[in-house]
């Protein structure tokens, strides 16, 4: 079915709106995906603030040329679909880096980080990263380690005088008995 020139010009602006308001996208092809795989997917990729598409190779080329970003041809071969990200770019691409691995039916091939080109191996190395949440957790770790070493430090001595009050007061009875 053949996409009217309003339709066209709407997806466009879509289409930059994405690459505008985003902070990455994955482009991936699919193939064999059934309606519940790509739910599937999607459902994990909102999790980490993100939306999956399924998007026309040349309204996306239009797209990325009207927002002047580089592309390669390669990236829009075949049915292709593209994972956007609004806040958690690691998340998006362990997400759709998860779900290639088990279904065997998407293949990421490039996307961006930004406004910076980005190969498989870079969305890879990517979805390898700490979460923003995992990052934080260690961040507060790192933070509050010398906090509470210190608290550590200054309760030694006074648990020693405790155990020294103890071990006395457990000592005391039996020299009395003798």
């Amino acid at each position: 079915m053949a996409i009217s020139k309003q339709r066209k010009h709407e997806l466009v602006e879509l289409y930059k709106k994405w690459l505008n308001e985003s902070d990455a996208l994955v482009i991936t092809q699919y193939h064999g995906l059934t309606v519940s795989d790509i739910s599937k997917l999607r459902a994990g990729i909102r999790e980490t603030d993100g939306e999956f598409h399924v998007v026309k190779n040349t309204l996306v080329k239009m797209a990325l040329d009207d927002a002047e970003r580089e592309w390669a041809e390669e990236y829009f071969t075949g049915p292709t679909a593209v994972g956007v990200s609004f806040g958690n770019p690691t998340g998006l691409a362990k997400a759709i880096k998860d779900f290639a691995k088990e279904s065997n039916a998407l293949e990421i091939k490039g996307g961006y980080l930004a406004d910076r080109m980005m190969s498989v191996a870079e969305i890879n190395a990517l979805a390898n990263l700490p979460t923003m949440d995992e990052m934080r957790a260690k961040l507060l770790q790192t933070i509050l380690a010398p906090a509470s070493q210190l608290v550590r430090t200054l309760a030694e001595p006074g648990r020693q005088v405790a155990a020294v009050l103890k071990a006395y007061s457990e000592e005391a009875p039996a020299t009395e008995a003798a």
